[in-house]
């Protein structure tokens, strides 16, 4: 079912490792030539579009298009008591941990009169997306939503796909999710459509009234298909993104003490999100590599996506590598950067701590990524595709930006005035000089 790579006795270079590691075969390129048309329609013909588009990729036309809130009130008086439970116990983890992510401001004293400080201040506006495609992400809500909250963002939308059996709504538990968090500026619109909503506004169903559906927002965050990855990538520089998030991937860095069936069912539950979802499993084990190879294709035949499982599995993007040793292991999982990182050695934390790139780095036998996808308290919204060498994981610095202010007074300024000019005069700005200059002349 997975292939397998062999580096043992090879001394691969970082280049030689990303063209060898396993990747899924899916282009934001080509769906931006798709997705192009679909944001300048939304641009130009707001909510009249978004119907169209919703009865076009989700079968049904909405008749809300923001949820009315007594769709939201009633979603959650209807929610399994133990979903709530476990959404309520996610919440609290979930924001002490991002309480403790903000940042503090700072004041530094130059000189006497010579003083620069830096403000961190929320955005205004966000947006956030929830996917609704082959499964329901109420956590995903959860990650958005509360880290938002602990930057201080004053107004919050979240969107999500309208489902036909939902009478256009999206799905109950997204909705109770959102009420549960105090969310009231709900969208029934979804995919790329919804990016766009977000990203450039959109009036109401008759323009000429001059009413908006939903005003645009400053930042847009949350996972979706390759649609909305495009879609994000468009409308960055307009808005702030996250990140362009492509199919879910686990890589899991192991060797002979690690437990087969921890291995085996961790590499499944990344696979059952997407067929074009990665895993990956390294290690210096030739019997953990024929344990697990031999083990994963009754488990997965016998999970509940189990056509889902088998073709992500048997796709491009998984794989099992053998390495040399834990060090070849560590440069391996370092070049595929991967979204979701488990660490299944002895001395564990020892090999985590020395791990670069990762969206998130899940630490011996009892820290699956299952673990973080729900209760950890960590964020699930994670870099993919490599993209963990460059970026990190949603988090309170998503959604704030650094102010700095400074503050000299005359003596100050004074003092330094010799040196602007100098300076000045190299780059052949001489105003930029005269500017401090005339503050000083008689």
């Amino acid at each position: 079912m997975m292939k397998r790579l062999d580096f043992r006795g090879q001394d691969l270079s970082t280049r030689d490792l990303l063209e060898a590691l396993p990747r899924a075969e899916v282009s934001v390129e080509d769906a931006t030539k798709i997705v192009t048309p679909i944001l300048e329609n939304v641009k130009t013909h707001g909510a009249a579009h978004l119907r169209e588009l919703s009865q076009k990729f989700d079968g049904v036309t909405p008749h809300h298009l923001r949820v009315p809130h007594e769709a939201l009130t009633e979603a959650l008086e209807t929610l399994d008591v133990q979903v709530r439970a476990a959404l309520e116990e996610a919440i609290l983890r979930v924001r002490a941990v991002h309480a403790a992510q903000v940042p503090q401001d700072f004041s530094v004293e130059l000189a006497p009169g010579a003083i620069v400080r830096q403000r961190w201040v929320p955005v205004n506006r966000v947006g956030l997306y929830v996917p609704g495609g082959l499964a329901v992400y109420p956590s995903s809500v959860v990650m958005n939503v509360v880290a938002a909250q602990e930057a201080g963002v004053k107004e919050l939308a979240v969107t999500s796909p309208p489902q036909k059996e939902n009478g256009g709504l999206p799905h109950p538990t997204i909705l109770a999710a959102c009420e549960l968090l105090g969310i009231t500026e709900v969208y029934a619109v979804g995919g790329a459509q919804a990016i766009g909503m977000l990203a450039y506004g959109a009036r109401g169903s008759e323009p000429q009234d001059g009413t908006w559906l939903c005003e645009p927002v400053n930042v847009i965050t949350g996972p979706g298909n390759v649609f909305v990855a495009a879609a994000k990538r468009i409308v960055q520089g307009k808005v702030g993104i996250d990140a362009e998030a492509g199919p879910t991937e686990i890589a899991i860095l192991a060797d002979d003490s690690a437990h087969v069936d921890h291995v085996v069912y961790d590499l499944i539950s990344q696979a059952e999100h997407d067929p074009n979802a990665g895993s990956v499993l390294v290690t210096d084990s030739q019997e953990l590599a024929d344990a697990v190879a031999t083990r994963i294709v009754d488990v997965a035949a016998h999970t509940k996506h189990a056509q889902r499982v088998a073709t992500a599995l048997s796709g491009p993007q998984s794989a099992i590598v053998l390495v040399d040793d834990l060090d070849q292991g560590l440069r391996v999982v370092d070049a595929y950067g991967a979204e979701h990182l488990e660490i299944q050695t002895q001395n564990a934390r020892e090999w985590a701590d020395k791990v670069s790139n990762a969206g998130a780095i899940f630490v011996g036998p009892f820290s699956p990524v299952s673990l973080g996808d729900y209760m950890a308290g960590s964020n699930h919204v994670l870099p993919t595709g490599g993209c963990a060498a460059f970026t990190s994981g949603l988090g309170v610095h998503s959604f704030i930006k650094a102010i700095q202010v400074i503050e000299y007074d005359e003596n100050a300024l004074n003092e330094l005035s010799t040196r602007i000019v100098a300076l000045a005069q190299a780059e052949d700005l001489p105003a930029h000089g005269e500017a401090v200059t005339a503050r000083f002349a008689q």
